[in-house]
């Protein structure tokens, strides 16, 4: 039985990503930060709740300490949870930007490495962007070069990088970013763009059940490796 955990999970990528692996054989924990929404997800899904704010470290500790007392392992992490960060550009919006979409993806990584090393073969999905390519988003012929959200683009210029220097330093274990494709949740709502949130998770879930041979430090997209 593969166990995994997915934060940010009660709604869009992170829920059908659940679904789709719950399919699959997984034991999935759905990480959420509000209690009542990701348990309603969770008990839809057939997945266990766990509460999960990534910006908060005793409730990322909390959560992975309930994986290790049911599990005592982990073999899945995905760092799903995130948020646009589409408002007026400030310093504090800016480090709460920042706080969800990279200091919490080290948060939930650093807490969930002891159990990631006790697996046989483990793995770690990052979900990053293209927004935060300096190769996309400097390209004229690129959906991302009209694109303006600095705060998004940075951070998740981050987590791509922050993902890459994980892989070099834990070499046991894969660790992959990922652009899911343009899709259709609450985040892009404003836009009125995206495709069904079934097609994207399919990425997300590729990466999640790697072979132990798989890839690892990549950025990729459903169509191969992106530049950054």
């Amino acid at each position: 039985m593969t166990i995994t955990l997915i934060t940010g999970a009660n709604k869009g990528i992170g829920f059908e990503t659940a679904r789709q692996l719950i399919a699959l054989g997984h034991t999935v924990y759905l990480g959420a930060r509000d209690a009542e929404r990701g348990e309603k997800a969770a008990a839809e899904l057939g997945a266990r709740f766990v509460q999960l704010d990534v910006t908060d470290d005793a409730s990322v500790s909390g959560a992975l300490a309930v994986v290790d007392a049911a599990e005592g392992r982990l073999d899945v992490l995905v760092n799903n949870a995130g948020v646009l960060g589409e408002k007026a550009v400030d310093g504090p919006y800016a480090l709460h930007v920042f706080d969800v979409n990279a200091v919490g993806l080290i948060r939930v990584t650093e807490a969930a490495l002891p159990l990631l090393r006790k697996s046989s073969n483990p793995t770690v999905v990052t979900l990053s962007s293209s927004l935060g390519s300096f190769w996309a988003v400097t390209n004229p012929e690129r959906p991302e070069f009209g694109l303006p959200l600095a705060l998004y683009s940075a951070s998740k210029a981050a987590a791509t990088m922050l993902t890459v220097q994980y892989a070099k330093s834990e070499p046991g274990i894969r660790f992959n970013a990922l652009e899911p494709g343009t899709t259709a949740t609450d985040m892009t709502a404003a836009f009125g763009i995206g495709r069904p949130v079934e097609e994207s998770a399919k990425t997300v879930v590729r990466l999640a059940t790697l072979a132990a041979d798989g890839p690892t430090g990549t950025f990729t997209d459903e169509h191969g490796t992106l530049s950054w």
